[in-house]
């Protein structure tokens, strides 16, 4: 008699990767005065974000890019548990900003032409705080938080200077130092060399990449600087009046719309250039947010 044929031992199915981040049809909506000399209601509905999708892989670098009022300062503030949304879900590596704000929080670092500081404190007094929100005890950062600041530009004859009193290029300067400090595992970065000199410029351009490579750190830049986000983004997305039109890598981007260039496939995407000429308000003269830190 034949012997049995042993069964064959199944293999357990290798544990879904948590995603770093993972949106799904994401909504908010904004209430906004309706255009002098239009008809109908004086406040109208304006999709913000109008269902977006997309995921982002750990220790991936993703670029989108949109003209101010696009979108996608709304986006990184409803990651950054800044908004709630009206729609959809946000995980953050697998917290929802919805109902887990506080290890959301904990594993993000906003940087954005409007970052939020105690404006009546210095830079080397809101980096201090910042290290002990994020668990940070005083013995690790008393020589780092000076060493970061000269890293990224700023005057030691100003740190002690209130916040207020520093122009939006050298409040960024501070907000970049605070992601250098706090080595977040989500970085959210919104315009983040905007207002800074060239020379300026491409120093911050070398820390986003730094932080990438030895922190291990997801990245999500938004942004309308085109050669900013092909020279660091490994994927870069078109988002118009609140749609993701589109998200591969570069190159990939280019051949989808026929074109040579990011600034030619964002034309094909939009119809329009991309060009900083609308002010993005997320709704925040409509919209209650909650000052949180971020």
């Amino acid at each position: 008699m034949s012997n049995p044929v042993p069964a064959l031992s199944a293999a357990a199915p290798a544990a879904p990767k948590t995603l770093a981040v993972d949106v799904t049809q994401l909504r908010k909506v904004f209430r906004r005065k309706a255009p002098r000399g239009s008809t109908g209601p004086r406040r109208r509905n304006v999709d913000a974000l109008a269902g977006i999708t997309f995921s982002m892989a750990k220790g991936e670098t993703v670029a989108i890019l949109g003209q101010n009022g696009s979108g996608k300062s709304t986006l990184v503030r409803v990651l950054s548990t800044l908004l709630l949304p009206d729609g959809g879900n946000a995980l953050v590596f697998g917290h929802d900003v919805q109902r887990e704000p506080r290890p959301v929080r904990r594993l993000v670092n906003r940087v954005s032409v409007e970052a939020s500081f105690f404006k009546k404190m210095s830079a080397v007094e809101n980096l201090s705080y910042a290290a002990r929100f994020y668990g940070m005890p005083p013995r690790h950062t008393r020589d780092r938080i000076p060493h970061i600041l000269e890293r990224v530009g700023f005057p030691v004859a100003r740190r002690g200077e209130p916040m207020e009193n520093l122009s939006r290029g050298m409040q960024q300067k501070v907000a970049l130092a605070r992601a250098l400090l706090t080595a977040p595992v989500l970085l959210l970065l919104d315009e983040p060399t905007t207002g800074l000199d060239p020379r300026s410029k491409l120093e911050v351009q070398e820390f986003i990449r730094e932080i990438r490579n030895t922190h291990d750190a997801t990245i999500l830049l938004c942004t309308h600087d085109l050669a900013e986000a092909e020279a660091l983004a490994d994927r870069v997305g078109i988002i118009d009046r609140g749609l993701l039109r589109r998200l591969l890598p570069p190159d990939q981007l280019k051949a989808s719309y026929h074109t040579d260039s990011l600034e030619q496939a964002f034309f094909a995407a939009t119809g329009r250039v991309l060009a900083d000429d609308t002010e993005e308000t997320d709704g925040r003269e409509d919209d209650d947010e909650r000052d949180v830190f971020a």
